[in-house]
Protein backbone atom coordinates (compact mmCIF):
# COMPACT_ATOMS: atom_id res chain seq x y z
CA UNK A 1 0.00 0.00 0.00
CA UNK A 2 1.51 3.27 -1.00
CA UNK A 3 2.50 6.11 1.60
CA UNK A 4 -0.25 8.56 -0.25
CA UNK A 5 -3.43 6.08 -0.07
CA UNK A 6 -2.39 5.02 3.61
CA UNK A 7 -2.02 9.01 4.31
CA UNK A 8 -5.51 9.44 2.73
CA UNK A 9 -7.15 6.70 4.56
CA UNK A 10 -5.84 8.18 7.78
CA UNK A 11 -7.66 11.35 7.04
CA UNK A 12 -10.52 10.13 6.52
CA UNK A 13 -10.51 7.82 9.72
CA UNK A 14 -9.87 11.03 11.30
CA UNK A 15 -12.61 13.03 9.53
CA UNK A 16 -15.07 10.10 10.31
CA UNK A 17 -14.20 10.69 14.01
CA UNK A 18 -14.38 14.03 14.12
CA UNK A 19 -18.08 13.60 12.96
CA UNK A 20 -18.44 11.16 15.32
CA UNK A 21 -17.33 13.93 17.94
CA UNK A 22 -20.01 16.40 16.83
CA UNK A 23 -22.57 13.71 16.26
CA UNK A 24 -26.00 15.62 17.73
CA UNK A 25 -24.83 18.33 14.61
CA UNK A 26 -24.37 16.20 12.23
CA UNK A 27 -27.13 13.89 13.04
CA UNK A 28 -29.73 17.33 13.13
CA UNK A 29 -27.74 18.19 9.62
CA UNK A 30 -28.24 15.18 8.08
CA UNK A 31 -32.06 14.79 9.04
CA UNK A 32 -32.50 18.44 7.30
CA UNK A 33 -30.30 17.39 4.19
CA UNK A 34 -32.44 14.30 3.86
CA UNK A 35 -35.69 15.63 4.01
CA UNK A 36 -34.24 18.68 1.15
CA UNK A 37 -33.23 15.60 -1.05
CA UNK A 38 -36.71 13.62 -0.30
CA UNK A 39 -38.68 16.67 -1.65
CA UNK A 40 -36.71 16.87 -4.81
CA UNK A 41 -36.32 13.07 -5.34
CA UNK A 42 -39.93 12.45 -5.06
CA UNK A 43 -40.96 14.67 -7.82
CA UNK A 44 -38.12 13.15 -10.08
CA UNK A 45 -39.23 9.67 -8.99
CA UNK A 46 -43.21 10.90 -9.51
CA UNK A 47 -42.64 12.16 -12.58
CA UNK A 48 -40.92 9.03 -14.29
CA UNK A 49 -43.30 6.50 -12.65
CA UNK A 50 -46.24 8.54 -14.42
CA UNK A 51 -45.19 8.89 -17.32
CA UNK A 52 -44.29 4.97 -17.46
CA UNK A 53 -47.67 4.39 -16.62
CA UNK A 54 -49.03 6.58 -19.52
CA UNK A 55 -46.77 5.47 -21.79
CA UNK A 56 -48.38 1.62 -21.28
CA UNK A 57 -51.85 3.01 -20.93
CA UNK A 58 -51.60 4.97 -24.46
CA UNK A 59 -51.40 1.94 -26.56
CA UNK A 60 -54.75 1.73 -26.26
CA UNK A 61 -55.32 5.41 -27.54
CA UNK A 62 -56.65 5.33 -31.51
CA UNK A 63 -54.03 5.80 -33.68
CA UNK A 64 -55.31 9.08 -35.28
CA UNK A 65 -58.38 11.04 -33.92
CA UNK A 66 -59.71 13.72 -36.48
CA UNK A 67 -61.55 16.62 -34.57
CA UNK A 68 -63.83 18.97 -36.44
CA UNK A 69 -63.06 22.58 -35.77
CA UNK A 70 -65.53 25.57 -36.20
CA UNK A 71 -64.06 29.03 -34.73
CA UNK A 72 -61.66 27.53 -32.72
CA UNK A 73 -64.42 25.23 -31.43
CA UNK A 74 -64.76 21.46 -31.33
CA UNK A 75 -68.01 20.48 -33.22
CA UNK A 76 -69.89 17.52 -34.46
CA UNK A 77 -68.36 16.30 -37.65
CA UNK A 78 -70.79 14.89 -40.34
CA UNK A 79 -70.36 10.90 -41.21
CA UNK A 80 -70.31 11.90 -44.65
CA UNK A 81 -66.64 13.06 -43.65
CA UNK A 82 -65.76 9.03 -43.12
CA UNK A 83 -66.24 8.36 -46.75
CA UNK A 84 -63.39 10.96 -47.59
CA UNK A 85 -61.09 8.97 -45.91
CA UNK A 86 -61.55 5.54 -46.80
CA UNK A 87 -59.44 5.67 -50.20
CA UNK A 88 -56.41 7.20 -48.46
CA UNK A 89 -53.71 4.30 -49.00
CA UNK A 90 -52.57 2.74 -45.70
CA UNK A 91 -55.70 3.26 -43.62
CA UNK A 92 -57.68 -0.23 -42.40
CA UNK A 93 -60.22 1.92 -41.59
CA UNK A 94 -62.26 5.06 -40.25
CA UNK A 95 -65.08 4.98 -37.06
CA UNK A 96 -67.04 7.64 -35.67
CA UNK A 97 -67.06 8.02 -32.25
CA UNK A 98 -69.68 9.44 -29.84
CA UNK A 99 -68.09 10.84 -26.35
CA UNK A 100 -68.86 13.91 -24.16
CA UNK A 101 -69.14 14.94 -20.42
CA UNK A 102 -71.58 14.42 -17.75
CA UNK A 103 -71.67 16.73 -14.74
CA UNK A 104 -73.02 15.58 -11.45
CA UNK A 105 -74.11 18.71 -9.50
CA UNK A 106 -73.61 16.34 -6.46
CA UNK A 107 -70.06 16.00 -6.36
CA UNK A 108 -69.20 18.40 -8.72
CA UNK A 109 -67.34 15.91 -10.85
CA UNK A 110 -67.08 15.46 -14.86
CA UNK A 111 -67.38 11.46 -15.90
CA UNK A 112 -66.50 11.16 -19.53
CA UNK A 113 -68.86 9.28 -21.47
CA UNK A 114 -67.73 7.17 -24.40
CA UNK A 115 -69.21 5.27 -26.97
CA UNK A 116 -67.90 1.74 -27.77
CA UNK A 117 -66.45 1.63 -30.77
CA UNK A 118 -64.65 -1.47 -32.39
CA UNK A 119 -61.48 0.01 -32.13
CA UNK A 120 -61.87 -0.51 -28.39
CA UNK A 121 -62.22 -4.13 -28.36
CA UNK A 122 -58.85 -3.84 -27.16
CA UNK A 123 -59.89 -2.62 -24.08
CA UNK A 124 -61.26 -6.04 -23.08
CA UNK A 125 -58.03 -6.60 -21.78
CA UNK A 126 -57.99 -3.51 -19.37
CA UNK A 127 -61.20 -4.77 -17.99
CA UNK A 128 -60.98 -6.06 -14.15
CA UNK A 129 -64.28 -8.48 -14.13
CA UNK A 130 -66.80 -8.79 -16.49
CA UNK A 131 -67.17 -7.59 -20.51
CA UNK A 132 -67.75 -5.00 -22.73
CA UNK A 133 -71.60 -3.41 -23.37
CA UNK A 134 -72.91 -6.09 -25.92
CA UNK A 135 -74.17 -5.00 -29.55
CA UNK A 136 -78.09 -4.17 -29.39
CA UNK A 137 -78.00 -4.74 -25.02
CA UNK A 138 -79.40 -0.85 -23.99
CA UNK A 139 -77.85 0.38 -20.86
CA UNK A 140 -74.92 -1.61 -20.28
CA UNK A 141 -71.76 0.46 -19.59
CA UNK A 142 -68.32 0.19 -18.22
CA UNK A 143 -67.07 2.19 -15.33
CA UNK A 144 -63.38 3.63 -13.86
CA UNK A 145 -62.40 2.81 -10.90
CA UNK A 146 -63.19 7.04 -10.09
CA UNK A 147 -66.47 7.01 -11.65
CA UNK A 148 -67.28 3.48 -9.05
CA UNK A 149 -65.87 5.43 -6.38
CA UNK A 150 -67.99 8.89 -7.36
CA UNK A 151 -71.20 7.18 -7.53
CA UNK A 152 -70.66 5.03 -4.92
CA UNK A 153 -72.41 2.22 -5.70
CA UNK A 154 -70.56 -0.34 -3.51
CA UNK A 155 -72.51 -3.44 -4.09
CA UNK A 156 -75.24 -1.96 -6.62
CA UNK A 157 -75.33 -2.49 -10.30
CA UNK A 158 -77.62 -0.06 -11.35
CA UNK A 159 -78.09 3.01 -11.64
CA UNK A 160 -79.36 6.31 -13.39
CA UNK A 161 -78.43 9.64 -14.46
CA UNK A 162 -79.86 13.03 -16.07
CA UNK A 163 -79.66 13.72 -19.59
CA UNK A 164 -79.55 17.43 -20.68
CA UNK A 165 -83.24 17.29 -21.21
CA UNK A 166 -83.26 16.62 -17.46
CA UNK A 167 -84.93 12.67 -18.69
CA UNK A 168 -83.40 10.18 -16.86
CA UNK A 169 -81.66 6.98 -18.10
CA UNK A 170 -80.80 3.81 -16.37
CA UNK A 171 -77.79 1.69 -16.95
CA UNK A 172 -76.16 -1.53 -15.61
CA UNK A 173 -72.50 -1.84 -14.89
CA UNK A 174 -70.95 -4.92 -16.63
CA UNK A 175 -67.54 -4.15 -15.98
CA UNK A 176 -64.94 -2.16 -14.29
CA UNK A 177 -61.56 -0.82 -16.00
CA UNK A 178 -58.25 -2.43 -13.67
CA UNK A 179 -56.88 0.07 -10.98
CA UNK A 180 -53.56 -0.02 -13.13
CA UNK A 181 -54.91 2.11 -16.00
CA UNK A 182 -56.55 4.81 -14.05
CA UNK A 183 -54.59 7.70 -14.90
CA UNK A 184 -56.44 7.39 -18.36
CA UNK A 185 -59.58 5.45 -17.44
CA UNK A 186 -60.61 6.68 -13.46
CA UNK A 187 -63.85 8.98 -15.15
CA UNK A 188 -64.55 7.13 -17.96
CA UNK A 189 -67.82 5.60 -18.55
CA UNK A 190 -68.43 3.24 -21.92
CA UNK A 191 -71.22 2.43 -23.15
CA UNK A 192 -72.70 1.42 -26.63
CA UNK A 193 -72.52 3.80 -29.77
CA UNK A 194 -76.32 4.03 -29.60
CA UNK A 195 -76.59 4.63 -25.80
CA UNK A 196 -74.30 7.49 -26.11
CA UNK A 197 -75.84 9.10 -29.08
CA UNK A 198 -79.50 8.24 -27.00
CA UNK A 199 -77.82 10.13 -23.77
CA UNK A 200 -76.92 12.96 -25.68
CA UNK A 201 -79.67 13.25 -27.98
CA UNK A 202 -77.26 13.46 -30.94
CA UNK A 203 -78.52 13.20 -34.57
CA UNK A 204 -77.42 9.95 -36.30
CA UNK A 205 -75.40 11.83 -39.09
CA UNK A 206 -73.39 13.36 -37.06
CA UNK A 207 -70.46 12.18 -34.55
CA UNK A 208 -68.28 13.86 -32.07
CA UNK A 209 -64.91 12.50 -33.98
CA UNK A 210 -63.63 9.91 -36.08
CA UNK A 211 -60.91 7.56 -35.31
CA UNK A 212 -58.76 5.56 -37.88
CA UNK A 213 -56.54 3.06 -37.65
CA UNK A 214 -53.29 2.75 -39.30
CA UNK A 215 -51.89 -0.33 -41.33
CA UNK A 216 -48.53 0.26 -40.89
CA UNK A 217 -47.24 2.78 -37.31
CA UNK A 218 -44.30 4.40 -39.10
CA UNK A 219 -46.37 6.00 -41.58
CA UNK A 220 -48.97 7.63 -39.15
CA UNK A 221 -47.71 11.41 -39.31
CA UNK A 222 -47.58 10.85 -43.15
CA UNK A 223 -51.39 9.90 -43.11
CA UNK A 224 -52.05 12.49 -40.43
CA UNK A 225 -50.60 15.16 -42.80
CA UNK A 226 -53.27 13.57 -45.67
CA UNK A 227 -56.02 14.06 -43.55
CA UNK A 228 -55.28 17.41 -42.72
CA UNK A 229 -54.83 18.33 -46.65
CA UNK A 230 -58.84 16.58 -47.29
CA UNK A 231 -60.24 17.84 -44.33
CA UNK A 232 -59.19 21.99 -44.05
CA UNK A 233 -61.61 22.32 -41.33
CA UNK A 234 -60.63 19.50 -38.84
CA UNK A 235 -58.01 18.83 -36.34
CA UNK A 236 -55.56 15.60 -36.35
CA UNK A 237 -54.31 14.60 -33.54
CA UNK A 238 -52.02 11.16 -33.13
CA UNK A 239 -51.00 9.39 -30.69
CA UNK A 240 -47.31 9.94 -30.37
CA UNK A 241 -48.82 13.59 -30.09
CA UNK A 242 -50.96 12.18 -27.12
CA UNK A 243 -48.19 10.55 -25.48
CA UNK A 244 -45.60 13.49 -26.28
CA UNK A 245 -48.32 15.85 -24.28
CA UNK A 246 -48.87 13.46 -21.08
CA UNK A 247 -44.93 13.80 -20.79
CA UNK A 248 -44.47 17.31 -21.26
CA UNK A 249 -47.52 17.77 -18.66
CA UNK A 250 -45.83 15.42 -15.80
CA UNK A 251 -42.29 17.14 -16.73
CA UNK A 252 -44.17 21.02 -16.50
CA UNK A 253 -45.41 20.36 -13.06
CA UNK A 254 -42.50 18.47 -11.65
CA UNK A 255 -40.03 21.07 -13.09
CA UNK A 256 -42.22 23.87 -11.55
CA UNK A 257 -42.79 22.25 -8.35
CA UNK A 258 -38.93 21.60 -8.52
CA UNK A 259 -38.39 25.15 -9.00
CA UNK A 260 -40.41 25.90 -6.07
CA UNK A 261 -38.37 23.28 -3.82
CA UNK A 262 -34.92 25.04 -4.76
CA UNK A 263 -35.68 28.45 -2.43
CA UNK A 264 -35.69 25.53 0.79
CA UNK A 265 -32.68 24.44 -0.67
CA UNK A 266 -31.11 27.26 -1.23
CA UNK A 267 -31.99 28.43 2.26
CA UNK A 268 -30.07 25.01 4.05
CA UNK A 269 -27.38 25.61 1.49
CA UNK A 270 -26.78 29.14 3.29
CA UNK A 271 -27.51 28.06 6.26
CA UNK A 272 -24.66 25.08 5.91
CA UNK A 273 -21.98 28.07 4.37
CA UNK A 274 -23.44 30.52 7.55
CA UNK A 275 -22.39 27.75 9.84
CA UNK A 276 -19.44 26.59 8.44
CA UNK A 277 -17.66 30.36 7.86
CA UNK A 278 -18.93 31.05 12.01
CA UNK A 279 -16.27 28.28 12.80
CA UNK A 280 -16.59 27.79 16.64
CA UNK A 281 -13.62 28.83 18.70
CA UNK A 282 -12.63 25.19 19.61
CA UNK A 283 -12.79 24.16 15.28
CA UNK A 284 -10.60 27.21 15.03
CA UNK A 285 -8.39 25.77 17.61
CA UNK A 286 -8.34 22.26 16.36
CA UNK A 287 -7.01 23.42 12.93
CA UNK A 288 -4.51 25.66 14.48
CA UNK A 289 -2.87 22.29 16.51
CA UNK A 290 -3.41 19.92 13.37
CA UNK A 291 -1.10 23.04 11.16
CA UNK A 292 1.46 22.73 14.09
CA UNK A 293 1.49 19.12 13.84
CA UNK A 294 2.44 19.53 10.50
CA UNK A 295 -0.25 19.46 8.60
CA UNK A 296 -0.76 21.01 5.30
CA UNK A 297 -3.65 23.33 4.25
CA UNK A 298 -4.67 20.40 1.60
CA UNK A 299 -4.64 17.93 4.35
CA UNK A 300 -7.36 19.99 6.49
CA UNK A 301 -9.65 20.53 3.74
CA UNK A 302 -9.06 16.75 3.01
CA UNK A 303 -10.58 16.52 5.91
CA UNK A 304 -13.24 18.71 5.55
CA UNK A 305 -14.29 17.33 2.05
CA UNK A 306 -14.39 14.03 3.28
CA UNK A 307 -16.72 15.15 5.93
CA UNK A 308 -19.27 16.90 4.23
CA UNK A 309 -18.99 13.58 1.65
CA UNK A 310 -20.04 11.50 4.38
CA UNK A 311 -22.43 13.56 5.60
CA UNK A 312 -23.97 14.41 1.55
CA UNK A 313 -23.82 10.84 0.54
CA UNK A 314 -25.79 9.31 3.74
CA UNK A 315 -28.40 12.40 3.47
CA UNK A 316 -28.52 11.09 -0.24
CA UNK A 317 -29.68 7.74 -0.03
CA UNK A 318 -31.53 8.42 2.81
CA UNK A 319 -33.34 11.38 0.91
CA UNK A 320 -33.84 8.85 -2.08
CA UNK A 321 -34.82 6.20 -0.25
CA UNK A 322 -37.46 7.92 1.50
CA UNK A 323 -38.67 9.77 -1.87
CA UNK A 324 -39.16 6.02 -3.62
CA UNK A 325 -41.38 4.66 -0.58
CA UNK A 326 -42.90 7.69 -0.78
CA UNK A 327 -44.10 7.15 -4.62
CA UNK A 328 -44.34 3.14 -4.06
CA UNK A 329 -46.22 2.70 -1.09
CA UNK A 330 -48.01 6.24 -0.79
CA UNK A 331 -48.62 7.34 -4.16
CA UNK A 332 -46.71 10.03 -4.44
CA UNK A 333 -49.84 11.77 -1.74
CA UNK A 334 -47.86 14.91 -0.80
CA UNK A 335 -47.76 16.13 -4.61
CA UNK A 336 -50.52 14.42 -5.48
CA UNK A 337 -52.67 17.65 -6.06
CA UNK A 338 -50.09 19.18 -8.07
CA UNK A 339 -49.35 16.76 -10.49
CA UNK A 340 -52.82 14.91 -11.15
CA UNK A 341 -54.43 18.82 -11.44
CA UNK A 342 -57.81 20.20 -10.45
CA UNK A 343 -60.06 17.06 -11.82
CA UNK A 344 -62.32 15.68 -8.43
CA UNK A 345 -62.01 12.22 -10.08
CA UNK A 346 -58.24 11.90 -9.54
CA UNK A 347 -57.04 8.14 -9.76
CA UNK A 348 -55.59 6.12 -7.52
CA UNK A 349 -52.62 4.15 -8.70
CA UNK A 350 -49.90 1.66 -7.83
CA UNK A 351 -47.02 3.15 -9.29
CA UNK A 352 -43.36 1.84 -9.70
CA UNK A 353 -41.37 4.35 -9.88
CA UNK A 354 -38.10 3.68 -11.94
CA UNK A 355 -34.76 4.91 -10.75
CA UNK A 356 -32.55 6.27 -13.90
CA UNK A 357 -29.30 7.34 -13.51
CA UNK A 358 -30.40 10.76 -14.29
CA UNK A 359 -32.73 11.51 -11.96
CA UNK A 360 -29.74 10.52 -9.32
CA UNK A 361 -27.39 12.98 -10.57
CA UNK A 362 -30.04 15.34 -11.32
CA UNK A 363 -30.42 15.48 -7.62
CA UNK A 364 -26.75 15.11 -6.72
CA UNK A 365 -25.90 18.17 -8.82
CA UNK A 366 -28.71 20.44 -7.14
CA UNK A 367 -27.71 18.96 -3.30
CA UNK A 368 -24.72 17.14 -2.54
CA UNK A 369 -22.53 19.81 -4.79
CA UNK A 370 -23.42 22.75 -3.51
CA UNK A 371 -23.65 21.24 0.24
CA UNK A 372 -20.11 20.89 -0.84
CA UNK A 373 -18.76 23.63 -2.02
CA UNK A 374 -20.51 25.18 1.28
CA UNK A 375 -18.08 22.98 3.36
CA UNK A 376 -15.08 23.06 1.76
CA UNK A 377 -14.72 26.81 1.06
CA UNK A 378 -14.84 28.18 4.56
CA UNK A 379 -12.68 25.38 5.61
CA UNK A 380 -10.03 26.69 3.41
CA UNK A 381 -10.62 30.26 4.59
CA UNK A 382 -9.75 29.02 7.93
CA UNK A 383 -7.08 26.32 7.05
CA UNK A 384 -5.38 29.66 4.99
CA UNK A 385 -4.67 31.70 8.66
CA UNK A 386 -1.31 31.04 10.86
CA UNK A 387 -1.35 28.56 13.38
CA UNK A 388 -0.76 31.30 15.96
CA UNK A 389 -3.97 33.45 14.91
CA UNK A 390 -5.87 30.23 14.75
CA UNK A 391 -5.03 29.23 18.34
CA UNK A 392 -5.96 32.44 20.01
Amino acid sequence: MSLGFQKQLNILDYGLASLWRRKTKNICVIIVFSLVIFLLSSFQFLTGALTSVAEKTLRFAPEITVQRMVAGRQEQIPLAYVAKLQNIFGIRGVEPRIWGYHFSTVTGANITVLGLTSFDKRLEKSLLVGRLPRFGQAGEVVLGQGVVRDLNLQNRRKFALFRPDLSQKTFTVVAEFKPESELLTADIMLMSMADGRDFFNMSSDFATDLVVQVANPAEIENIARKIGQILADTRVVTRPQIQKTYSLVFGWRSGFGSVCLLTSLAAFIILAWDKASGMTPEEKREIGILKLLGWQTSDVLAVRFYEGFAVSVLALVLGCTLGYVHIAFFEGVLFRPLMFGWSVLTPNLQLSPEIHLTDVLLVTCFSVLPYLVATVIPAWRAASVPPDSAMR
